[in-house]
């Protein structure tokens, strides 16, 4: 007995001092591992990469900008259905373990052994918190040490954090693959979008549970690659649901039935081409807040893009791009392809496309036939990136050529041509061959009295060039600068009626350049003229006189403060618009005139907001009197303080507005009167008609518009701006002011309107003549008097000649 007690206390001894090193060891290893490991506590302050979102101004998403694309959401908005799948997918012992689930080990232990040699991938046992562990602080390499590290960290952070954090940060963390390329998801939210098309709040049970199916092999459970694998995951997922009591056996059943069902959407600038506008928003962010923060720090930013009108846009000016184009001939197609008897699809699907010429699609001819042309059209590809599998065809027939002016289709086209083709309204299956147009453009539309830009399109296609020719293009702006001459010399003492020798001039260039004389378009003269029938037919002459008088000093200040240039180099032939600017500048300039002559400055974004919702920028900086009152108390209403400079004197600027009326009314652009609204605006072409442009405006759009080469070079001996340009102008109203009343331009207080004679600016008796603006204390001139009619060029019309002030040197001379 005696032996058998000494023998029991041997044991406990033994087992005593082994517990004691075995704990000795343990404390040892757990302080080995614990050493050196990250705080937990950094999770406090962690904020996860987070895409930037751009909304146009109807809320609709038009670009996304991330190196992960997530969206992060609150614990407090996760659907209770998708944190049950979670956690009947990764850990249903979440809530009652303490970052460890020894059950799970268990469980997975077992599993492991029984399914040893079957093949089959090795059950996990990590908990999501271990996950969490993981993923933010030690890192994903596969060895003992680190799931000792992640183990130990998950206790840490089971001890900071409550299990509700725990969780937000995991659903908002996770890598949950890519429905299709470029779609990388991160985060519920996120794949919810990229896999469904949905928010995560409009999930069904099926979706819900194939999403949280996700995170154990994302790439191995791809909906269209792996197809069945992936219903089975989601299958696995609806059981244990059901055996957690999180979904009933008769809904998981119907779910099991039901296809995946993914979806995936397309986000894409060009669903409302506005490729160009999203890639100015992406620049401008950069260069406000630097690269990490557009592609990471989740900002929201409301664009001023008016989709509607931006189609309206860019249907405008592609319109008059290929009108101009085609008017040149048929140049050839695209390319040449091997086409056998085989399937065409593969050959012509491995060509790049413009993803943003819709409704001109790629097509490869295939045969002649007695009808035409049967050519086959571009198959497109999946969301999944594969190349679709129907073949579509279609007929080129003889109104489908038309254009090109050659009388047989074996003229234009045969087997193996790449071409593009447009669907014939009315008529299906039925196309008409299309090419992109070499000549290039811009317009821009700007809400006059704020600034907005409401649409604005760089070019013919962004997918072809993201060269944006609204933005980046200095381009000379030919007549299109004259008004700002008017306008200067309006505020300086002259009125609409002032009188100007349309006259020969020359203009000693100074330094041995010789002499400048500048001409008219149409190479005459029309003898002395009101500022009215300089501006509204655009003479060079006169603008040249009246520059010289004003002075190009006063000029380059006035051209300053518009915002055209910068620095303007104060010589004549600027008058003319011999300096470089954009179409953005210019189409401001113009809204300036239109406002009243207020300061604007352009924008694209009218209000960032950071990943919290606080704003961080506002376009709109007035000050609002008497909006943050508590209550109404007898108060005057809220006003808006307009504090904005005022560039011009709004008569002046009326006045301005009245003579640009005058151009499409009667002068270089009355293509545009067909619109049948109040408009104004002037036409701009440069030497040799390498640039044409329309700027113009009703009262309460302002519109830019410009067409040229890239490479500089003549549109054409006979080229003009009321020829190319204005047409877009127009078409673009047109489509604009549809359905809006015909609204006059506001004339403001003090104006008066006096009948005058066209021809001398002198009164008008009786009913003839027209109406003039005129400022208080001015009126039309009592004696007939030219001004330039005694500036040393020997006078013309029976002007006398004589002495005058010096002409600055200047080059070039625009018409």
């Amino acid at each position: 007995m005696r032996f058998i007690l000494r023998l029991f206390g041997w044991a406990f001894a033994a087992g005593t001092i082994l517990f004691v090193i075995g704990v000795a060891g343990a404390a040892g290893l757990i302080w080995h591992y614990s050493k050196d490991l990250p705080d937990s506590a950094q999770l406090r302050n962690y904020e996860p990469p987070v895409m930037s979102r751009v909304h146009a101004g109807d809320g609709s998403l038009i670009a996304e900008f991330a190196r992960e694309r997530r969206l992060y959401l609150p614990i407090q908005a996760v659907p209770k259905l998708v944190v049950d799948a979670f956690l009947s997918a990764e850990d249903k012992n979440f809530y009652k373990h303490f970052g460890v689930d020894p059950e799970g080990l268990a469980r997975a232990a077992i599993s492991n052994f029984r399914n040893r040699g079957s093949g089959r991938r090795p059950q996990g046992a990590s908990t999501i918190t271990q996950q969490v562990a993981k993923n933010f602080l030690v890192g994903s390499e596969q060895s003992m040490e680190r799931k000792i590290r992640e183990a130990l960290i998950a206790l840490r952070i089971e001890s900071t954090y409550s299990k509700d954090k725990i969780l937000e940060l995991y659903l908002n963390e996770i890598y949950l693959g890519a429905p299709a390329p470029g779609q990388g998801s991160y985060g519920v939210a996120a794949a919810a979008l990229n896999y469904f098309g949905k928010s995560v709040h409009e999930l069904n049970l099926q979706e819900a549970a194939y999403i949280a199916a996700l995170p154990k092999a994302p790439t191995d459970l791809h909906p269209y690659r792996n197809r069945e694998r992936a219903i089975e995951r989601r299958n696995y997922v609806l059981d244990r649901m059901v055996e957690n009591g999180y979904a009933t056996r008769e809904a998981a059943e119907a779910a099991k039935k039901a296809p995946l069902g993914v979806n995936p959407r397309t986000v894409s600038p060009n669903q409302i081409a506005a490729g160009y506008f999203a890639e100015e928003i992406r620049r401008e962010l950069q260069d406000r807040y630097g690269e990490k923060k557009l592609l990471e720090g989740g900002l929201s930013v409301r664009a001023t893009v008016d989709p509607k009108m931006q189609l309206m846009a860019r249907k405008a000016l592609v319109d008059g791009l290929v009108r101009y184009d085609e008017a040149r001939g048929w140049r050839g197609a695209v390319q040449k392809l091997e086409i056998g008897r085989g399937d065409w699809g593969p050959v012509i699907g491995e060509l790049p496309v413009l993803g943003d010429v819709r409704p001109w699609r790629q097509a490869v001819v295939l045969e002649m036939t007695g009808e035409g042309a049967r050519v086959g059209l571009h198959p497109g590809r999946e969301n999944s990136g594969h190349l679709r599998q129907e073949r579509e065809t279609a007929i080129l027939g003889a109104e489908g050529i038309r254009w090109t002016r050659r009388g047989r289709i074996a003229q234009v086209v045969s087997p193996g041509d790449v071409v593009y083709v447009e669907p014939i309204d009315g008529k299906p299956g039925q196309v008409r061959l299309r090419q992109l147009p070499e000549v290039n453009g811009a317009i821009t539309v700007m809400d006059p009295f704020s600034g907005r830009v409401l649409a604005m399109v760089g070019g013919f296609s962004h997918d072809q060039s993201e060269f944006n020719r609204a933005t980046q293009a200095l381009r000379q702006p030919g007549s299109s600068f004259k008004p700002f001459v008017y306008a200067t010399a309006l505020d300086n003492g002259y009125t609409p009626s002032s009188i100007v020798l349309d006259g020969p001039i020359e203009v000693d260039q100074g330094g041995g350049l010789g002499m400048w004389t500048p001409s008219n378009y149409d190479g005459k003269f029309t003898g002395p003229r009101t500022l009215r029938y300089g501006i509204q037919f655009s003479k060079n002459l006169m603008t040249v006189r009246l520059a010289k008088d004003v002075g190009m000093p006063l000029i380059a200040e006035y051209a300053r403060r518009f915002g055209i240039y910068d620095d303007m180099l104060p010589v004549l032939s600027m008058s003319l618009g011999a300096g470089e600017t954009t179409v953005m500048r210019m189409t401001a300039a113009y809204a300036m005139l239109a406002n009243g002559g207020r300061r604007i400055r352009p924008t694209l974004i009218d209000r960032i907001q950071d990943r919290t919702g606080s704003t961080i920028y506002r376009h709109d900086q007035r000050v609002c009197e008497g909006c943050n009152a508590d209550k109404w108390s007898n108060q005057r209403e809220p006003r808006l303080v307009d504090n904005r400079d005022q560039v011009l004197d709004p008569l002046t600027a009326y006045q301005m507005v009245s003579m640009l009326e005058g151009v499409v009314q009667a002068g270089t652009a009355t293509v545009v009167k067909s619109v049948g609204k109040p408009l104004a605006g002037k036409t701009g072409t440069t030497n040799d008609a390498k640039d044409v442009w329309f700027v113009g405006f009703s009262p309460d759009l302002a519109v830019g518009v410009y067409m040229g080469f890239d490479r500089p070079k003549s549109l054409g001996n006979s080229a003009t701006a009321g020829q190319y340009a204005a047409p877009i102008f127009r078409d673009f109203m047109q489509a604009a002011l549809k359905d809006k009343p015909a609204t006059p331009f506001r004339v403001p207080a003090g104006i008066k309107l006096i009948r005058v004679d066209p021809r001398t600016g002198m009164r008008a008796g009786g009913e003839g003549g027209i109406l003039e603006a005129f400022k208080p204390g001015t009126a039309p001139p009592d004696s007939y008097s030219v001004i330039g009619a005694s500036d040393g060029t020997g006078g013309f019309g029976g002007a006398p000649g004589g002495g005058g002030r010096s002409v600055g040197s200047g080059t070039g001379g625009l018409y």
